[in-house]
């Protein structure tokens, strides 16, 4: 057992046991950081070669190296676990992020909260509104990313399906387009792309991360999948009677 476990058990508590999937990237460091600021115990996934990027964080966080779609990395990361952050990443073309989801999906404790985060890209359902040069844009890129083996976007649509489709307690959360800066706040969510409150298409990168780590304790986000603008874009100011979540 982590020796810091023992030290808080033995002090008559036990901290929340959060695992990020993924925390070497710049989401991922963040959502680190917004986790050890609430006082969770943190275990981190990343690929070995990316360990140092989690120097800052010394010993304060358990860091599991290997690859996020590999099955017994994650089993070994998530035990014990109350809720686990993924970094949906649709990196290559063998199936990476819907690996990933899927080890997630399938090995995390029961009853754990499991948040992905992917973008807007991916749809949640009919009501979701895609202008056509959004698709046609999105299409060319899905395709000339494919053929360069870099990254399958499809992958990620993919992995999204098996969380929606499955029946663990998941939030999808959808960003937009990503930008560095200072906190302002609490992103704002819709259910559906194509809600005039988002768009401005644009958050900060750490307040992607802070809503994250809030899904774990918002029941509200259960079997949701928020789209989600910064709080104070043009687009989220601009709306009358907009407010941080969709009416009912």
């Amino acid at each position: 057992m982590d020796g810091r476990r023992e030290h808080d058990e033995a002090g008559g508590g036990r901290r929340t046991r959060v695992c990020v999937v993924g925390a070497s990237g710049k989401l991922g460091r963040h959502m680190v950081r917004h986790a050890l600021e609430r006082d969770y115990e943190v275990v981190g996934v990343c690929r070995e070669q990316s360990v140092g990027k989690l120097a800052e964080f010394a010993d304060r966080v358990t860091v599991v190296p290997g690859q996020t779609d590999d099955r017994e990395v994650i089993a070994r990361a998530v035990e014990g676990c109350d809720a686990v952050l993924t970094v949906l990443v649709p990196w290559g073309v063998r199936g990476y992020s819907t690996g990933t989801a899927q080890a997630v999906l399938d090995l995390a404790p029961r009853g754990a909260r499991l948040v992905f985060s992917c973008g807007w890209h991916v749809p949640r359902d009919e009501h979701d509104v895609y202008s056509f040069w959004s698709r046609v844009i999105m299409r060319i890129v899905t395709v000339l990313a494919r053929l360069a083996r870099v990254i399958d976007v499809d992958d990620q649509v993919r992995a999204c399906r098996r969380i929606y489709a499955s029946d663990t307690r998941w939030t999808v959360v959808r960003g937009s387009d990503l930008e560095e800066g200072a906190s302002q706040g609490l992103p704002i969510w819709r259910r559906h792309v194509g809600d005039p409150a988002l768009a401005s298409n644009i958050t900060r990168r750490t307040d992607f991360a802070l809503f994250m780590v809030e899904a774990i304790t918002d029941d509200d986000l259960v079997h949701e999948a928020p789209a989600i603008v910064g709080r104070r874009t043009p687009s989220a100011l601009g709306v009358t009677g907009s407010s941080a979540r969709p009416a009912g």
